[in-house]
């Protein structure tokens, strides 16, 4: 617990997320009588920001960029400050009290560039596993206790089955509740010709990919009902056989000429197949963990993934992929960091590929992302992906890491500490609602609606974006 989390204990700020350039008054309030501010007493306060050195010369002479003011409370107990504030970092409320050389609190702001104007946090996972395929829970009580622990979206993202994510749109269809839930599968095709091990995510693909082949499970267990195949329920096109797939795979094998010789051609085309058909779909085409270990081994070989992320044919990379494996973060981060001193680049996301979603799965929140996107609804999520909106997380350590972009990550972390904490407050008692509606309580409904919202209004008072 850092001294600012501490600190928020007992005072509240607000906005903590401002714009560049706008002018904005930032309010400090005192959470109860144990920290009310002496209404007679002139507090000298300090406002700083992270990037306060400027070294002009060779002997390196600091001159801080600090504004000092001094303040009285207001009427109703709290401090007010009128403020500009400039360069994308976060900056600090240092306050004092006459004659004291040490600050009794220390509180925090993050001032964003302009591109970020409108772009707001939401948290959340892009591969989970539901009982449609390996994981523990249906899919719509994945959903449910994502949301209790502070998610604001996911993918239920099951192996070769799409349907496991229409299951869980479909069981909240006529209650208003504020967890978006995207469609999508895990991608990897198909079982009888060869077994593709590279896995990739279809994120909010209108229809599936899995079942453009006929040789898909998920025909052995519903049927060829549209309705477990597209989002419309209605619009899918008939499956290929597993010959004319082949087919198709050898042709784009064909076509790759600047494939290394070490690299497989079937695997490669297979890949490049999977991620035209989830765009085709209206889908973000995501390589799930490239470097995740099949016992000992990589699932794929180093040649491959190194080509992979060179070409970049996929949208997205899963940066961290949770499954309780520090080592396969550790040196997808790091081939990662290769790849990028290359100068080539490419969003990253960070996933738990969760099997189970209570609190005794070990795998449940190893991997997350933040997306900055305008709305918490499908095509904005997608839209924040595909600009390289994204921080991905790993909770594979005692504490949380970050990786992307060095803007991002500083904001992140930030975000993390200072916002998202509060945020799971609220989605708590809605995600426990939501649990409850699908398990018939008469009742749920009413409430959950009537919590509908509360995240979106606190995010307008701490976001003046």
């Amino acid at each position: 617990m850092t001294s600012i989390q501490a600190d928020l204990r007992n005072y509240d700020l607000f906005p903590r997320v401002v714009i560049e350039g706008d002018p904005v008054t930032v309010t400090i309030r005192p959470l109860g009588q144990q920290a009310a501010f002496d209404p007679e007493i002139e507090y000298r306060i300090l406002v700083l920001p992270r990037n306060d050195r400027d070294y002009r010369s060779v002997t390196e002479t600091r001159t801080p960029r600090v504004t000092e003011l001094f303040k009285k409370p207001d009427a109703d107990g709290c401090i007010r400050i009128p403020f500009t504030f400039w360069g994308e970092q976060a900056w600090f409320f240092r306050v004092f009290l006459p004659g004291e050389k040490k600050h009794f609190l220390r509180l925090a702001l993050y001032c964003l560039h302009e591109d970020m104007r409108g772009r707001y946090p939401f948290l959340g996972d892009l591969h989970v596993h539901s009982s449609c395929s390996d994981g523990k829970e249906a899919p719509e009580i994945v959903a449910a206790n994502l949301r209790k622990i502070g998610y604001d979206f996911t993918v239920i993202s099951d192996h070769r089955r799409y349907y496991g994510s229409l299951d869980a749109i479909r069981a909240y269809e006529g209650v208003k509740h504020d967890m978006e839930i995207v469609p999508g599968e895990e991608v990897h095709m198909p079982i009888g010709v060869p077994n593709i091990f590279v896995h990739s995510v279809n994120f909010g693909g209108v229809r599936s990919v899995n079942g453009l082949v006929d040789s898909n499970i998920a025909y052995l267990e519903r049927g060829s009902d549209p309705k477990w195949f597209a989002l419309d329920g209605k619009n899918y096109p008939a499956p290929i056989t597993e010959e004319e797939y082949t087919r198709q795979v050898l042709e784009i094998a064909a076509a790759q000429k600047d494939r290394p010789a070490e690299v497989d051609p079937f695997t490669h085309a297979a890949l490049l197949w999977a991620y035209d058909r989830i765009r085709e779909a209206g889908g973000v085409a995501i390589l799930a963990h490239p470097l995740g270990l099949d016992r000992s081994e990589w699932s794929a070989p180093e040649a491959l993934t190194r080509h992979l992320l060179r070409t970049h044919p996929f949208d997205a990379l899963e940066l961290f992929g949770g499954a309780d494996n520090a080592e396969m973060d550790e040196q997808q981060q790091a081939l990662y960091a290769e790849i990028r001193a290359e100068g080539i680049d490419f969003p990253v996301v960070g996933s738990s590929d969760s099997h189970g979603s209570t609190d005794c799965n070990p795998y449940r929140c190893l991997g997350q992302t933040i997306l900055f996107a305008r709305k918490n609804e499908r095509r904005a999520l997608m839209d924040a992906v595909l600009g390289k909106y994204t921080v991905a997380i790993e909770n594979n350590s005692k504490e949380f890491r970050l990786g992307g972009s060095f803007r991002f990550v500083q904001y992140g972390r930030f975000l993390l500490d200072e916002w998202f904490p509060m945020h799971a407050e609220l989605c708590f008692e809605e995600g426990r609602l939501m649990r409850e509606y699908v398990l018939g309580d008469p009742d749920a409904k009413a409430q959950l609606e009537a919590l509908s919202g509360r995240c979106e209004k606190l995010m307008k008072k701490y976001f003046a974006i």
